[in-house]
Parts: C-alpha cells; structure tokens; sequence
C-alpha cells in the first residue's frame, strides 16, 4: 500500500473528510462530466461533494485518453491528484466545481460490452428453477461463462428504462404473442472498464489481466425473463437483454480497490482446477459490498431487498480478462465488461427478482404492503456499492439508479 491508502490523508476539500462520503481523498474514481448549461465534457474525479477537473489540472482530456494509458501512467496520475488535494497552493481550487453544478454522464464511448455468468450461487439457484436435479451445466466450473452484450443500449445512471416489448409464451400450449414484457427484472453486478488491450491473435496472459482493468462501476443488466425464457434456446439472451442496461458515472480505479483486495473463496472439494492458462495469483478477489434499493411510486422512501459481496464470485474479474482473449479476441480501451449477478449464499443475499421471488412463486412483500413478483412500471431500483476493512478509509461506489417507464 502506498500513501495514496493511508487512512490518515486528509484533503483540504472539507467535504472528503466526512466518515460518510463515498469519495475521500483515498478514493478518487473517474468520470465524465459537463457544466449545467455547457455542451462541452472533461474528465473528473470526485473528492467529497466536488469535481477535480482532472482534464485541465493534468493536461488528461477524456476518459478514452485515460484508460489507454498503460497502468503505470494511470498510478501516477492517480498519486500527482492525490498529492494536489491533500496539500492546498495557490489557485487549486479554480480545477473544482460542485457536484450539483455538473451533469454526470456516460463515462465514455463503449466500443463493446461482454457480460458474464461469473457467480456460482446465481448459476445455481438460477439453475434449480429448471433442472432441479443438475443446476448447474458441465462446463460452468471449467470455462467463465459469457454472452456478447449491447453496448448501444447502456446507459448512465437515471436515465429511465422503457419497459421492453417482445415475442412471450403466455403458457405451455400456447403460440408466442408479441406483447409487452410480463417479467421484467434487473441484475445486480459489477461492471469493468478496460484498457489499453491486446492485438487480434495475441491473448493477455492471466498475470498480466489486472493491467487492462482500469476500473469499475455499478452496473444493473436489465432482464425481461419472459422474452428470456422463449429465445434463449439454443444461443442465449438477445432482445431479453438488449433494450437497456444501467452503469453508474462513477469508475472506481483498482488503484482505490488494493486495500480490500483478498483470496478468491477456495474451490469446493471435488471442484476441477482451472486450466493453467486461468490460474491466478491467490489475491485477486475484492472485497465489494453490493446492495439493491427497490421503491415503487406509493413509496417515499426505498427499502433495501439484497446485499451481497463481490468476493464470493466464483470466478475473478482477472480470469474473465484471461478468458476473454484466451483465443486471442482484442480488448480495445473503454470496452465493458459485466460480473454477472451477484449473489451469496443466503435468501438476502440474491442478486435478482427471478432468484428471490422464485420466478414469482414467492412474491417480495414491501412496507407499503405491495408485492413484488417482478418490477411494476412505475418502479425505481437503486443500486449501491462500497468497500470496507479495518484500518482503512471506506470508499463508495455511488449509485446506480433506473426507474421503469411504461411499454
């Protein structure tokens, strides 16, 4: 650990040194933002309730820029912001704007977004809904499972998600209608930003993987599990997927995250070893607490309904990158990739509607007295996300926020 960690800094930005904010100077993720009322856009970092200009304080005009800088570059970066907002001079204060003078925005242009099955107790509890007898398919503890994404629909946090129509089965005897989806749910992940990449035919060797993770970010993988159920045989999710998936602004570098780094949970007894080419270093888990918010429109308040841990991912997000170009697929900067659904061990520790409610069988009951089988128009889901571990400062990871409009 280097200073940029030491639960000692302070910064001369007031705000960063509350207990309560997700951005201390410890933290210092990225995003990319305009004035209200400019059309032009910079890179930023947050630090407390403000903005670092980070474009016109270190000559870094994009976040494209940034995350095609080679690792190194990307450390120094973070120490020389680090080093500017823990120790005032003259005039530092013209780089900060407040966070409510800003708009927030897709951090950058997505060349493409994979998003994968990485969590063996979604797989599973998934899984027992239609083979209760063999949840889980052969392949899924030797190979990270993944699906080719669309990165034409992702989009910033609050930006409103239009309920998805598409071909459904209303029952087993029946022909697919064209209607509007019945099941809508959303999924609790982590996304990654990466960079710089690899050449077609050249894969990124899995002790090399972390050097193009640049960062993350909350990421919500909208589902219409109905449209799901009727296309996915035999290639997969397409439409049920396609129509939207919520990240949130902020890009929380891996710098920020080597506090709570830890050891991957140890394969189960009678578990395959990972192939050579997927055996990481034992540190390459992350300690990331995940939460999901749910409020429907009778609802003042939000009411949490999941809260899981990043860690207990069945695969990394180092053997997702090894996996990925294991056949020698180039990784370009700004390309996204998914977690897939977060979950845990326990009921409360369900990433999705589908897993917690049992397909429907068993409805979430909210305080106003509503019931949950899936998401309701009207409905806005949060999700949140922050580290912490002893001796450390806690860094947050914003939020994530979509609310379902009509069909």
């Amino acid at each position: 650990m280097d200073v940029t960690h030491d639960p000692a800094l302070q910064s001369w930005v007031e705000s960063a040194n509350r207990p309560d904010t997700d951005f201390p100077i410890q933290n210092l993720p990225y995003a990319t933002f305009s004035r209200k009322g400019h059309d032009y856009t910079r890179l930023g970092m947050a630090i407390g309730d403000m903005v670092l200009d980070t474009g016109a304080a270190f000559q870094t005009p994009s976040m494209e820029a940034l995350m095609a800088l080679p690792r190194s570059l990307r450390v120094d970066l973070r120490r020389r912001a680090s080093a500017l907002l823990s120790k005032f001079s003259a005039g530092s204060d013209r780089f900060l704007t407040a966070l409510d003078e800003v708009d927030l925005l897709l951090p950058c242009h997505i060349p493409d977004y994979t998003d994968f099955y990485a969590s063996i107790h979604h797989a599973t509890n998934v899984g027992s809904l239609f083979r209760p007898d063999n949840p889980l398919l052969p392949n899924y503890k030797w190979v990270p499972i993944a699906y080719h994404g669309r990165a034409s629909s992702v989009v910033v946090s609050g930006t409103p998600v239009r309920r998805p129509r598409g071909q459904i089965v209303p029952n087993a005897n029946a022909s697919p209608v064209y209607e509007p989806c019945r099941m809508l749910d959303y999924e609790l992940e982590l996304g990654a930003f990466l960079g710089p990449g690899n050449a077609l035919g050249e894969p990124i060797p899995i002790a090399q993987s972390e050097e193009h993770v640049v960062g993350v970010c909350l990421l919500n993988d909208w589902s219409a599990r109905d449209i799901q159920t009727w296309e996915s045989q035999p290639l997969g999710p397409f439409l049920s997927k396609s129509f939207a998936t919520s990240i949130s602004p902020w890009v929380v570098t891996l710098e920020a995250l080597e506090p709570f780094r830890c050891p991957a949970p140890p394969r189960p007894d009678g578990d395959p070893t990972p192939l050579p080419h997927l055996v990481a270093a034992p540190d390459t888990a992350f300690r990331i607490t995940l939460e999901v918010w749910l409020r429907s429109a009778r609802m003042p308040e939000p009411v949490r309904v999941s809260q899981s841990d990043f860690s207990a991912m069945y695969w990394t997000l180092a053997q997702m990158v090894a996996h990925h170009t294991s056949n020698g697929c180039p990784l370009r900067p700004c390309d996204l990739i998914g977690s897939g659904t977060v979950s845990g061990p326990e009921k409360h520790n369900r990433g999705c509607l589908l897993e917690i409610t049992r397909r429907g069988a068993e409805p979430l009951s909210l305080p106003t007295g509503e019931q949950r089988r899936f998401l309701e128009d009207g409905d806005e889901v949060i999700l949140r996300g922050y580290c912490e571990a002893p001796g450390f400062r806690r860094i947050g990871l914003g939020e994530c926020r979509g609310s379902i409009l009509p069909a």
